[in-house]
């Protein structure tokens, strides 16, 4: 018999219910509690979120307030700060992890594998060299050392000390 790894954060996610009308983007953009949501950073028309389940630490995403579903329904104002945003984060998540590269997607619609395909966000997921281990390969797990709690007490400041 194999060894067994659990990752019970999966969980709550597995057996959510995604059908839904709720949007986590848009209650964590009218949420109070940043903590609570996972925001780690405010804009005037973006914000940037961690990822509740991320692939790699600093796994973070940076959504609209608006809820639209494709980058054509923004106006350019929105549109200018969605790339500032991006490009701030790749310089502090880079710095902050020493990261050798850095994956930066969108996905629109569910066919594409858009987890939320109402609501469209750009993930950065930081990489380094090797990080594919035996683990991703073989188990189909993942293995993030740094807790939720944590990336968002390191990224914080760095976010808050890179705005303009």
């Amino acid at each position: 018999m194999p060894d067994v790894l659990f990752a019970p954060w999966r969980y709550e996610y597995l057996v959510s219910d995604k059908s839904g009308t709720n949007c986590f983007f848009c209650e964590a953009a009218a949420s109070e509690s940043d903590q609570e949501t996972l925001v780690v950073s405010r804009g005037r028309k973006v914000f940037v979120i961690l990822n509740r389940y991320p692939y790699t630490n600093g796994h973070v995403m940076v959504a609209p307030y608006a809820h639209e579903a494709r980058l054509s329904g923004s106006p350019d104002e929105t549109l200018t700060e969605l790339i500032r945003t991006i490009a701030s984060a790749e310089r502090i998540l880079t710095s902050a992890y020493k990261t050798d590269g850095l994956n930066v997607g969108i996905n629109f619609g569910s066919a594409a594998g858009a987890g939320v395909a109402d609501h469209y966000h750009v993930h950065l997921v930081p990489r380094w060299s090797g990080d594919t281990n035996f683990m991703t390969a073989i188990g189909d797990v993942r293995v993030v050392p740094e807790e939720p709690a944590a990336t968002l007490a390191r990224l914080r400041p760095l976010f808050a000390g890179d705005r303009e």
